[in-house]
């Protein structure tokens, strides 16, 4: 099982990085798009596992345009006014700003009432599917939206979702490795019996490492400072996300949420600790570091 981890992360792993340093945002989100997909059908098995049905389509559907807004979002960003105001769009005769994300929502409300009402699925089954939908948008595609977020920040944005994905990569490789070589004490048995304190204390050091690394070869100018406390908070939130998707695993009673990537399970399986990860990082940029640049 190691060596398949091993090659699959080789493989995978330069298709990324190329893809976030050299790509346009519009590719960016493209590819983000199909990742969500995947791993939101893969979330809606593990509903189906425990007899609740999603409204797929009309939730994946709703999945992409919340990334065409966040999209449009990074757009304005790049280009907003010199007052700070985003760029307006005419539609008739009037001047309409952006739509948000929580534009998205309500028409994701409509068509969940209007399927909840015209399903001829049993009524029984109206309160899960409901839930189950509601749950992959919140918990698996909002998440990880941010991620292009992250990448239309000017300048540096590149590099900030590239340094997410470091962080998480070597932490997750650090708390694999420490915790076969020597964990001993469990750290959440409940939820994933094979996670050690060992490992999860390796991850912290490991991330931090990274920011180091960043600061003295990476010649950005970012303060080392706050890069330390992005790989921290970081690595807290994506242990948080990955005990978070051992726990709809263990409720849907199954091992892996797929079986598409080898050594590594499903999609949901490997990017469950970015889920937490790049959404905490971009709002740590804008509401920690932000203000003070």
């Amino acid at each position: 099982m190691t060596w398949k981890r091993v090659a699959t992360a080789v493989v995978l792993i330069p298709f990324v990085v190329g893809l976030v340093a050299y790509a346009p945002t519009s590719w960016l989100s493209v590819a983000l798009a199909v990742v969500i997909l995947l791993a939101m059908f893969e979330f809606f098995a593990l509903g189906d596992a425990i007899g609740h049905r999603a409204y797929r389509f009309w939730t994946a559907g709703c999945a992409i345009l919340m990334v065409f807004v966040q999209y449009l979002a990074a757009m304005d960003e790049q280009h907003s006014l010199g007052d700070g105001l985003g760029a307006m769009r005419i539609v008739g005769r009037s001047a309409v700003g952006t739509p948000t994300v929580a534009d998205v929502f309500f028409i994701f409300l409509i068509g969940l009432t209007v399927l909840t009402l015209a399903t001829r699925r049993p009524l029984v089954e109206a309160l899960p599917a409901a839930g189950i939908s509601c749950s992959a948008l919140i918990l698996v595609a909002l998440p990880l939206t941010f991620a292009v977020r992250l990448r239309g920040i000017a300048l540096v944005g590149p590099l900030l979702l590239l340094f997410t994905l470091v962080i998480t990569w070597i932490g997750d490789t650090a708390a694999y490795f420490v915790g076969r070589a020597m964990g001993r004490h469990p750290f959440a048995p409940h939820l994933s019996p094979k996670k050690t304190w060992e490992g999860a204390i390796a991850r912290s050091p490991a991330s931090i490492l990274v920011a180091v690394l960043v600061t003295y070869f990476g010649k950005v100018n970012l303060a080392l400072v706050h890069l330390i406390g992005m790989a921290a908070a970081g690595n807290v939130a994506g242990q948080a996300g990955d005990l978070l998707e051992s726990a709809y695993k263990r409720s849907a009673g199954v091992k892996d949420s797929g079986a598409l990537l080898p050594g590594h399970g499903g999609v949901l399986d490997r990017i469950d600790a970015l889920i937490l990860a790049i959404p905490v990082v971009w709002y740590y940029w804008l509401w920690i570091y932000s203000p003070r640049a």
